[in-house]
């Protein structure tokens, strides 16, 4: 909350005010019970934002899930001082709703157009900003399929401090190519058909306007005649004609700052910065108060750290520096001019909360676990609240003042500790090999509790592999896979996972060294690691097998052709199996075009490696995978069937990327669980 004192906590029976000090409960601000939501008896609330003078809050009600993170939803205005409690809109669902800062206004889209509520005023006028959206063609504040999934984009539009601009983003799809997806149940299946931009294909064409709620006038930006640019965030600073716009080009290897001037539309480029291989996502950068420079995060010394950017003569400095990776800009105190953010200093494996100031001096680590750390801080600074885990502690929660110091303890789910204790002795270890060309990788192991000497025992490798990825963190990351592995150890299995080359936090040598030619390197770690775990005298080398899913799944897919020599057998749940199938932001990155990277995309296609398979290989698709289409594996099921390659397959009707719901992911793990239990 805005006195720095206290903060919100969502339940499913209210919002309920807590005090940092003491962690007390203050009061019910919200008892969803009390409000009328209409004849829909469900009533899930599942968001909820406040005005910024804290007198009003906006509910999101009932979600209904387009991709990643995008839903619809039904909003609600509630007033805390006379508590009325009022829709925003009844003439269907809304999305992205928000106040404008001063709390007179509410923004929100509606089939591709975007429109403003006005609170001011007892009728409560709508106006619609924009009127040409449509669905597949044109779309107004908010993304695309492929800006939502790559860059984590969903809310194109932003306020100005004044509340008298908006700026918002126009996406033109229509020359973007369709991809359809059969959805099963009918007697007629149903088709949906959306805009997929797949490696070396057409994106769409991205604008950037200005309404101004007084003139009722658009402005479009001039960002010159090449459209051919990605624009990841869009923002104000703090001065309320300084619209600020993030672009990369195609190849995503130069990345600029632009400020544009909103009185008479001049630009200028704050910040550009070129990368020999790619541009690591950029995020939102932080403003100062007195708009004299803003933080932002960049991978120019080789490793991701904070700079300090001055408006004025445009100076970059660092902040913080040294062989690690920072993560997370958590909180900025101007005052003292310092920032708090998490790093991998001690090692790649964990996460710790540090402190430096501006000018680089007076670093220290203030978490006081070794582990995973992270941290919201109050508005004032004075506190945050902090999550810990490692390899053997679920997550808990703390209130910590500034020092590091705990306050209280909020949740330290002692019950499911307990649980995991009362089922499971197994543990993590962790360590690191060199392979023969001298490249140290971390991993973990997860060992039966009662092996036997003199025994071997079969493994299973998890990988995921993926470009800046981590699967070999200090913490309880994919913890229900990691009680999985822990059911397997107790049916006599170990499971190894490793982070290959192309992982993060580990510099940028280390991590885009995949680039051109993703796969290679990853399978050749994968292939390496099965020779030396195959060394040690408790491992049966001839009983070794992969799983992954996602990236993991090109990996296993991978392993079991190009590395048949090694493994006995490969489970790969959606798994990209050519590039060239898979969305543009994403590969380009690492690939540049199928265009002028043909070798790139073909060496490490598992659907050119089919051959090479001897071992058994259970591949796994949701056929509504809107992110990895079902059709990278029906292509691998054809080039199989060509070479004469008996293997398993099943596809799950109507399930998405995550392959979930109802009884589908018990499903899932007791198929997987048996074929490991037959195969390997």
């Amino acid at each position: 909350m805005k006195n720095g004192d206290n903060y919100c906590v969502l339940t499913p029976k209210g919002i309920e005010l807590y005090e940092y000090k003491t962690g007390k409960k203050l009061d019910t601000i919200v008892e969803f019970a009390l409000l009328d939501f209409g004849e829909n008896k469900k009533n899930v609330v599942i968001d909820y934002i406040f005005s910024k003078d804290e007198k009003k809050i906006l509910l999101a009600v009932n979600p209904e899930f387009i991709y990643r993170y995008s839903y619809y939803a039904d909003y609600y205005i509630f007033e805390i001082e006379t508590k009325n409690f009022y829709p925003l809109n009844t003439q269907g669902k809304q999305r992205l709703a928000d106040f404008s800062p001063d709390g007179k206004h509410i923004s929100w889209i509606r089939d591709n157009n975007l429109f403003v509520t006005d609170l001011s005023t007892p009728e409560r006028n709508v106006v619609q900003i924009t009127k040409d959206g449509k669905f597949n063609e044109i779309i107004y504040g908010t993304s695309d399929w492929v800006y939502e999934e790559e860059l984590s984009l969903v809310k194109g539009y932003a306020w100005n401090e004044k509340s008298n601009k908006l700026a918002y983003y126009r996406f033109d799809e229509s020359g973007v190519k369709e991809y359809s997806m059969q959805i099963w149940g009918e007697l007629y299946p149903k088709e949906y058909k959306y805009k997929y931009p797949k490696a070396g294909e057409d994106n769409s064409v991205v604008d950037v306007f200005v309404y101004d709620l007084s003139s009722q006038e658009h402005k479009q930006v001039d960002l010159g005649q090449n459209k051919d640019y990605y624009l990841p965030r869009l923002q104000w600073s703090k001065d309320e004609n300084q619209l600020i716009i993030h672009k990369l080009n195609r190849l995503q290897n130069q990345y600029d700052i632009i400020s544009v001037n909103t009185q008479d539309y001049s630009t200028q480029t704050l910040y550009s910065e070129t990368n020999k291989y790619y541009i690591s996502e950029p995020d939102n950068v932080y403003f100062l108060k007195d708009n004299s420079a803003f933080i932002l995060k960049s991978e120019r010394s080789g490793y991701s750290h904070f700079y300090l950017v001055k408006l004025k003569d445009k100076s970059i400095n660092p902040i913080t520096s040294g062989n690690y990776d920072c993560e997370k800009l958590c909180y900025v105190d101007e005052k003292e001019e310092k920032i708090y953010y998490t790093a991998a200093q001690s090692s790649a494996i964990n996460r710790e909360l540090c402190v430096v100031s501006f000018n680089g001096k007076k670093q220290k680590i203030i978490s006081k676990q070794i582990g995973t750390n992270d941290a919201e801080f109050s508005k004032n600074g004075n506190y945050y609240i902090g999550t810990f885990s490692d390899h053997q502690i679920p997550t808990i929660y703390t209130v910590n003042n500034r020092k590091g110091e705990t306050l209280i303890t909020l949740e330290d789910n002692s019950s499911l500790r307990d649980s995991i204790k009362k089922y499971s002795s197994e543990k993590k270890e962790f360590g690191s090999f060199t392979t023969s060309t001298g490249v140290s990788l971390n991993f973990w192991m997860i060992k039966p509790s009662n092996m036997q000497e003199g025994k071997r025992y079969p493994v299973l490798f998890f990988v995921y592999g993926g470009p800046s990825s981590q699967e070999v963190l200090n913490s309880q990351r994919r913890a229900s896979d990691m009680y999985w592995f822990m059911s397997l150890a107790q049916e006599g299995y170990i499971t190894i996972c490793i982070d290959p080359r192309g992982t993060g936090m580990r510099g940028e040598e280390f991590r885009k060294c995949t680039y051109m030619e993703l796969g290679k390197y990853e399978t050749e770690d994968l292939i390496e690691a099965a020779k030396y775990f195959g060394s040690i005298n408790y491992i049966d080398k001839t009983r070794m097998g992969v799983f992954g899913w996602s990236y993991g799944g090109y990996m296993s897919s991978l392993a079991i052709t190009k590395g048949a020599e090694y493994f006995k057998a490969a489970i790969a749940v959606a798994p990209v199996t050519n590039w060239r199938y898979y969305d543009n932001i994403y590969t380009e990155r690492f690939m540049r075009t199928p265009q002028e990277n043909p070798e790139g995309y073909d060496s490490n296609s598992p659907i050119n490696h089919v051959e090479k398979l001897k071992g058994n290989y259970l591949l796994i698709h949701g056929t509504a995978d809107d992110n990895v289409h079902v059709q990278n594996s029906m292509d691998l099921v054809d080039a199989l069937i060509k070479q004469n390659k008996q293997f398993e397959q099943f596809y799950y009707p109507n399930k998405n990327h995550g392959i979930y719901g109802g009884n589908t992911r018990l499903h899932l793990y007791k198929l997987m669980t048996d074929f490991i239990k037959r195969k390997l």
